[in-house]
């Protein structure tokens, strides 16, 4: 039996990484819909009507569609709680948890981290140009500052994120 679930992606994309490292750590099939980014498929219907800011991923399970990678892993991870691993708590306390690294995650790792990635990876594989030293030392000055926050309020002295398990938290913390 098809799965219902369809992750609309670029292989490249570290958001779509998020969405398939919760699916995987969920045990649940889906398919992959290849997108065009070269003849902008992602800025026309019907990718628009997944996601209105034509960005990857786009997600959808049956008739429910969903963008923004964070907001499907929640949605995943919410909806199939009691597939594969426990992502999410049914505690309160170890909820809001989550949620603030989740946001910690977006707001602060993902932002320093795209910028060295950007400059040493993309930038130069997509023939935009050589990187730019200065800004990649940049980048990694500040990706280095926000790494010594998670090692001093979050692992220590756990493996993971927030706690002993793995959680929400972990799987979006991609690098």
């Amino acid at each position: 039996m098809a799965s219902s679930i369809k992750v609309h992606r670029i292989p490249i994309s570290t958001a779509t990484c998020r969405v398939l490292a919760c699916l995987y750590e969920k045990e649940l099939q889906f398919q992959f819909v290849n997108v065009k980014m070269h003849e902008e498929e992602h800025k026309k219907e019907p990718f628009l009507s997944l996601n209105p800011f034509g960005q990857i991923p786009g997600f959808q399970d049956g008739d429910f569609s969903l963008f923004e990678s964070r907001a499907i892993t929640q949605y995943i991870s919410t909806t199939y709680a009691t597939n594969g691993t426990q992502l999410i708590s049914q505690d309160p306390k170890k909820m809001v948890a989550i949620l603030t690294w989740v946001e910690v995650e977006s707001h602060h790792l993902d932002q320093a981290a795209m910028k060295v990635i950007w400059e040493l990876c993309l930038k130069p594989m997509l023939g935009l140009g050589e990187a730019d030293a200065a800004v990649a030392e940049k980048g990694e000055a500040e990706l280095g500052k926000v790494l010594d926050i998670y090692e001093r309020s979050c692992l220590s002295p756990s493996t993971w994120l927030v706690s002993p398990s793995l959680w929400l938290t972990c799987t979006i913390s991609l690098l």
